[in-house]
């Protein structure tokens, strides 16, 4: 079926933030946890903030609070000013992609727009960003996306999520949308998502073809 919408997740597959991220945790637990990098990259990737803080605290045994929170979140951000890149592609990609697109993370709007402010995605996603924090519910939950599409006029039977998280390959799923999983090498993720019900791809330069033919040529306009 020929989508109308695609819906990209924004961390790992719109900029290439989740190492970064993954370091900056790495960094504030040390040295009272050696986390190693892959297993700092399970704990964030796709997931709300709260439950692995709440993992991060048992492991710990005490709890992680806000201000751990925050100065996560600010260090982050730091860390984001000073090195964040698009994925490899994702210029190339969204310049000659004639579908309808989107975004929809988990993070909070602050965290999606800096991300794209920084790596100068933002022009191709202004009005059309959509936060989990806004909606009130996370993935696995499919309501963020259902929320996207809702917003964009597109049935969800029309709809293609673009992700590289089992979480939100879940929720896509559970939206009933087409979902594509990206699996760049070395990530480790492409049996995960594929079990999940993702059609996987390594590259970006594959997904246009992996969408196939066009409807539209300019951004949606979000319904009101």
């Amino acid at each position: 079926m020929e989508q109308r919408l695609v819906i990209f997740d924004c961390d790992g597959v719109l900029v290439d933030s989740e190492t970064l991220s993954a370091e900056v945790l790495r960094t504030m637990t040390a040295p009272e946890l050696a986390l190693t990098s892959a297993e700092a990259l399970r704990l964030l990737r796709g997931r709300k903030v709260a439950l692995w803080v709440e993992e991060l605290g048992e492991r710990l045994g005490r709890p992680l609070g806000e201000e751990f929170i925050a100065a996560f979140r600010r260090r982050t951000l730091e860390a984001f000013t000073g090195g964040l890149l698009p994925v490899p592609g994702v210029r190339e990609l969204l310049a000659g992609l004639s579908v309808p697109y989107c975004t929809a993370s988990s993070a909070p709007r602050e965290k999606i727009t800096h991300a794209l402010s920084v790596t100068g995605l933002l022009p191709h996603f202004e009005g059309r960003i959509f936060s989990a924090y806004e909606v009130g519910s996370w993935k696995p939950e499919p309501d963020l996306f259902l929320h996207a599409a809702h917003r964009l006029g597109t049935p969800p039977q029309d709809c293609a999520v673009v992700e590289d998280s089992l979480v939100g390959v879940q929720a896509a799923v559970a939206a009933r949308m087409t979902v594509f999983g990206y699996a760049p090498p070395g990530s480790g993720t492409a049996a995960e998502l594929a079990g999940a019900g993702a059609h996987v791809f390594t590259s970006m330069a594959r997904l246009p073809a992996l969408l196939g033919h066009r409807l539209a040529t300019t951004p949606p306009t979000p319904a009101v």
